[in-house]
């Protein structure tokens, strides 16, 4: 009776307990290595949006431990392996991916980006109650291994699945973060460039809210180094100006929708939206960032909801949020906005 040996799996054994003749003759070792690095990041959903993100926090040395969770396993250890191979071409990094979420285990920051897509025929609401029973599997499991983490939520509709997470995971409000009109006030400031001629990030400007329809343009915020446009044309933004500069927030809202009927998903610009804020965590930054939080007793909101406001993030999550001053339209459409987040909010089963 002839026995086979599976030797790789005896040589990865072997390798696995640093016991071959090489490794023993290359190393003399100093202190047993630890993998704790204070900086892991899990991001939950290896679709274009999880990867843009990821792709753009190792490149641009955001964090050099990352954790990729996905239920589509063969697509999983793709991604993994594709992100390995270019290893040498970044900053040292650990890249794991698994099934399990005890992989996450120790993450200081959870980025959310999974979920489903609305089809076709189906209403906000049904599509919310999906990604709901969505999240109902995930979040308990990131808060098992990872109770400490701060939360960056991804999936849309994104202020709505906030809230969501907020209430499963039991977490404090300033560690349940959407990422909100981060990206809408980036597309803002890009289209005030083209049309200014100035770079981006000389443009400043808000778009609060609802991440979506219901978005609000702080017109009479909008300032290129300290010169408020609302002093130069007091009806910027209105029906009223001539010059049409409400395009301008018109095309923000229609945006994602143009690129992906161009495309067919969006990727890149929330990508580096995401990467930004979880530099800004790790990085103890307080650096203000339009993104969703909890507003109830803010600017007169009285609903239970979350929507985007300017915040400060630091290494425990939102340490304050920025109170505006606003206008009497500007308010009105920001408590419409919160209505509206009730009103869906209220038919989510739990």
């Amino acid at each position: 009776m002839s026995t086979t040996f599976n030797w790789q799996k005896v040589f990865q054994l072997i390798e696995f307990k640093g016991n071959t003749v090489t490794i023993k003759r290359l190393f003399q070792p100093i202190y047993q290595k630890t993998e704790h690095t204070g900086n892991k990041v899990t991001v939950v959903g290896v679709g274009q949006v999880g990867m843009a993100a990821v792709f753009s926090m190792l490149t641009q040395g955001v964090t050099n431990n990352i954790a990729l969770v996905d239920v589509m396993e063969d697509k999983l250890r793709g991604e993994m392996m594709d992100l390995q191979h270019g290893a040498a071409f970044m900053k040292s990094c650990k890249i794991q991916a698994s099934k399990d979420y005890s992989i996450s285990a120790g993450s200081k920051i959870c980025v959310v980006t999974a979920g489903v897509r609305q089809r076709e025929g189906e209403s906000r609401l049904d599509l919310v109650q999906r990604n709901t029973d969505i999240l109902k599997i995930i979040i308990p499991q990131l808060v098992k291994y990872s109770p400490d983490a701060v939360f960056i939520i991804a999936s849309n509709p994104v202020d709505i699945l906030t809230y969501v997470t907020w209430r499963i995971s039991g977490l404090p409000k300033h560690r349940v973060i959407g990422s909100g009109t981060n990206l809408d006030s980036a597309r803002f400031r890009y289209l005030l460039s083209e049309k200014l001629g100035i770079a981006p990030t000389s443009c400043h400007g808000y778009i609060i809210g609802e991440h979506g329809d219901t978005s609000v343009p702080i017109w009479s915020g909008v300032n290129i180094a300290g010169v408020r446009l609302s002093d130069l044309n007091s009806k910027i933004g209105s029906e009223e100006d001539s010059e049409q500069w409400r395009q301008m927030h018109e095309k923000v809202v229609k945006s994602a929708y143009e690129v992906i009927k161009l495309k067919g998903y969006t990727s890149w610009a929330i990508g580096l939206s995401l990467s930004q804020l979880v530099w800004a965590i790790l990085s103890d930054a307080s650096s203000v960032h339009p993104v969703s939080t909890y507003i109830k007793g803010m600017h007169g909101i009285e609903q239970d909801v979350f929507l985007s406001l300017p915040c400060a993030l630091g290494h425990r999550g939102i340490s304050d949020v920025i109170l505006q001053t606003l206008t009497d339209k500007e308010l009105t459409q920001l408590r419409k906005s919160a209505k509206l987040m009730a009103q869906i909010q209220a038919g989510i089963k739990f």
